[in-house]
């Protein structure tokens, strides 16, 4: 049998990681939405951040 390349198991461990992180973020996304209640909608800075979205500084003048 051919012996697994350290590379290889290194990789199924980050992908591994990364998969339990976005199912932790889901699972708090899912708490928040329950807490709140379904008409209260509101962006955290965390779902803007995943969108990409900077919030702006409030008092910052251009």
């Amino acid at each position: 049998m051919a012996r697994k390349s350290k590379q290889s198991i290194l990789k199924r461990q980050r992908e591994l990681r990364k998969a339990e992180k976005a199912a932790l973020k889901r699972e708090r996304r899912e708490q928040r939405i329950a807490e709140a209640g379904p008409t209260d909608q509101v962006a955290t800075k965390e779902d803007l951040e995943g969108y990409g979205v900077e919030p702006e500084e409030q008092g910052s003048e251009r």
